[in-house]
C-alpha cells in the first residue's frame, strides 16, 4: 500500500460521506498528510491537512463541512464530509504535503443538487 483512498459514492446535496486513506507508513509517519481534490476540468487542489502539532487546515470552500482525522495505529488518515455540495464533486486524494510525486487513484465523490 502506497496511498489508497476509498469510500467516496454518491450522495445528495446536504448528506454525509466519510473517506479513508491507508498510507505506507514510509509515507505516513514521516510527512505531514492532507487531502486533495480534483474537479472536472479543474486543477487538483488541497482541501483539507495537519501541520505542525497535529494543528488542521483547511480550505474556505470546505471549512466547517469537512473535517480531517487519522488514526497513527492504523496508519490511516480520513475525511469526514458533512453538508455536501455538488460543488464537492471530484475525484479526493490524501497525499503528503507538500505532495509527494506518486498519487493513489483516489475516490470518487458524486454530489447530486
Amino acid at each position: 500500500v502506497q496511498l489508497q483512498a476509498s469510500g467516496g459514492g454518491f450522495v445528495q446535496a446536504g448528506g454525509s460521506l466519510k473517506l479513508s486513506c491507508a498510507a505506507s507508513a514510509s509515507i505516513f509517519s514521516f510527512n505531514y498528510m492532507g487531502w486533495y481534490r480534483q474537479a472536472p476540468g479543474k486543477e487538483r487542489e488541497l482541501v483539507a491537512r495537519f501541520t505542525s502539532g497535529g494543528s488542521t487546515t483547511y480550505a474556505g470552500s470546505v471549512k466547517g463541512r469537512l473535517t480531517i482525522s487519522r488514526d497513527n495505529t492504523k496508519g490511516t488518515v480520513y475525511l469526514q464530509m458533512n453538508s455536501l455540495k455538488p460543488e464537492d464533486t471530484a475525484i479526493y486524494y490524501c497525499n503528503a504535503v507538500p505532495a509527494l510525486r506518486m498519487w493513489g487513484q483516489g475516490t470518487l465523490v458524486t454530489v447530486s443538487s
